[in-house]
């Protein structure tokens, strides 16, 4: 298929593409370079792209292209609260005008990147597709919007699946530092303290940047009628665990490292366990990744790259990276370029 990959410069994008051309697929790329240069190691190879904000999208963008898989937004939660607005022009509004003009253009297939904290404060049970929707963040707020507008869109000519995927962990070689393992494994390796400022009950589920690259492929192969206009969780039970867990988890894995459970910020209201079964019973999903393995590998990937204290806090975290480019002047107050930057 001739597939074309929103976010392609992204954490999950740069892992992602080259799943899908292995695989044997004809990828482009469309993104706006906010994080093509926040890159941990050796520069990793890009398809061919089209430089474009995600607002700006336009018709003859998308034309020629089976497939769409829809990654980019702005996927911080601090990020969302400081521009609520923002993240809802790009986030929701951005996404639905991406699709009218991909079935416009004759896309058949669309593969949305959703999210399981659009659970929220599901507590201890086990949170399944047709479970009550808890936003708790703008982030999470526009991406049920997104998945009820582009459900209002299907029919026979535009197949929307909406994967809702867990919370990433692992190494891409556009890192991401402000997701919880990565970011307690980095926080380990810089000062040997894995701290947890909330109590460390809440519960996170978790998936590998590598399975949900796996998790796309198997949508994207799949018969219409087992993707048209179906939400799925995408994960696995076992990675549901606490934040201790996780920061224990770190513990475990990097020499030396301290468990600091803080409790000064008291119990974080974003607590949810969910049930992947829906998409492991249709499609036979099944992850790779267990938390352990991917501290180690992210651990390996830390210390032999010389990951810094300055590169960690600033480049590979979302809302520090955004502001020095507004801060700078590159960025304007909508998010947008106002000079050539790459």
């Amino acid at each position: 298929m001739r597939v074309l990959v929103t976010g392609h410069q992204g954490y999950l994008g740069t892992v992602m593409v080259p799943v899908l051309q292995a695989a044997g697929h004809d990828v482009t790329g469309l993104d706006s370079g906010l994080f093509a240069d926040c890159v941990l190691g050796p520069v990793p190879k890009d398809p061919p792209g089209i430089r474009v904000d995600l607002r700006d999208v336009t018709f003859e963008d998308l034309v020629g292209f089976d497939a769409v898989i829809h990654l980019a937004a702005l996927s911080n939660d601090p990020l969302g609260a400081l521009a609520p607005q923002i993240t809802h022009d790009i986030n929701h509004h951005g996404s639905v005008r991406l699709a009218r003009l991909a079935k416009a253009a004759g896309a058949r297939r669309f593969l949305y990147a959703s999210t399981c904290s659009v659970y929220g404060a599901a507590g201890d049970d086990l949170a399944t597709e047709s479970s009550p929707l808890r936003p708790l963040t703008p982030y999470a707020e526009s991406k049920i919007r997104v998945e009820d507008d582009l459900a209002a869109m299907a029919d026979d000519s535009f197949a929307p699946v909406f994967l809702r995927n867990a919370t990433a962990f692992g190494f891409s070689p556009r890192l991401r530092a402000d997701i919880v393992l990565n970011n307690l494994v980095a926080h380990a390796v810089l000062g040997g303290d894995v701290r947890v400022l909330s109590d460390g009950t809440p519960w996170r589920p978790l998936v590998h940047a590598q399975d949900i690259a796996t998790a796309f492929l198997l949508a994207l192969h799949a018969p219409i009628s087992k993707v048209h206009c179906v939400a799925y969780n995408v994960g696995t039970e076992s990675n549901n665990l606490s934040v201790a867990e996780i920061a224990r988890a770190v513990v475990d894995t990097v020499p030396g490292a301290k468990l600091l459970i803080t409790g000064e910020t008291g119990s974080d209201p974003r607590s949810y366990r969910v049930d992947f079964s829906s998409f492991r019973s249709a499609l036979g999903f099944e992850t790779a990744w267990t938390v352990a393995e991917g501290a180690a590998e992210l651990y390996k990937e830390y210390t032999a790259a010389g990951l810094t204290t300055s590169d960690f806090a600033n480049k590979f975290t979302r809302l520090s990276h955004l502001d020095a480019l507004r801060n700078n002047g590159a960025l304007d107050e909508s998010m947008r370029w106002v000079r050539a930057n790459a």
